[in-house]
């Protein structure tokens, strides 16, 4: 479990980091704990590691907000667990636009943390599929239902979403082993997510989405007709 918290109090840090620690252990979920004095320090570590289970914020911290920081987490897509940590329960509204899944009040009670961090792990466990990969020296962690399909050029890969693009030194089959059967090879160099096929003829496969301008066509192999039906058809 990836734990971050960001507090510009240190005291209040250490602290939390205690109680973390010792939900981890009691409950046994493993935890890699960071934390940071400010939402520029952690905006600053997630460009470059987007890999964030839960994070325990402070909502009124100097320069860049905690809700304000919430914001550009939930721009990204995330489905990291936030947990707002408050002295004052005016805030608590704010909460409702970045799907917080809790407020606690300073000074937080340990009895009080610990059931809000297992329901945040709970909710994580049934996380839909995803995959994680490394591109330009970030860490990504990647939902398949974000993944419209793929492309392999030689040695690389591109993996078309709705928001980017995303090129990777990886070959097209083992990437494809790492997904769900969502996923067809309809072509040595397209993998397709069956999620987003609308139409499917002899020659091509159309693929579309309201996060696309228009739709794609992308050629299909020989032979392939009936097979990439079968799955179509199983999966719906």
């Amino acid at each position: 479990m990836y734990i971050s918290i960001c507090d510009d109090e240190p005291q209040e840090t250490e602290y939390l980091s205690t109680l973390v620690s010792e939900w981890g252990r009691l409950y046994g979920y493993p935890c890699e704990i960071k934390t940071f004095p400010s939402a520029e320090a952690f905006l600053f570590s997630y460009a470059e590691n987007r890999i964030c289970d839960i994070l325990l914020l402070d909502v009124e911290m100097s320069g860049i907000s905690g809700v304000e920081l919430a914001k550009r987490i939930r721009e990204d897509k995330s489905r990291t667990e936030i947990i707002f940590i408050t002295s004052h329960t005016e805030f608590i509204g704010e909460g409702y636009e970045v799907d917080a899944l809790h407020y606690l009040v300073k000074p937080v009670a340990g009895d009080r943390l610990m059931p809000v961090l297992s329901k945040a792990a709970g909710r994580l466990s049934v996380e839909p599929p995803s995959v994680v990969i490394t591109c330009e020296h970030e860490t990504i962690k990647l939902y398949e239902a974000d993944i419209l399909y793929v492309e392999s050029f030689l040695h690389y890969i591109s993996i078309h979403t709705g928001k980017r693009e995303y090129r990777i030194k990886e070959n097209i089959s083992s990437f494809a082993a790492r997904l769900s059967p969502d996923f067809f090879r309809i072509h040595r160099s397209y993998l397709v997510s069956l999620k987003y096929v609308t139409r499917i003829s002899r020659t091509f496969v159309t693929l579309e989405d309201s996060s696309m301008k228009e739709a794609i066509e992308l050629p299909l192999a020989r032979g392939k007709y009936d097979e990439i039906n079968r799955a179509f058809i199983s999966r719906n």
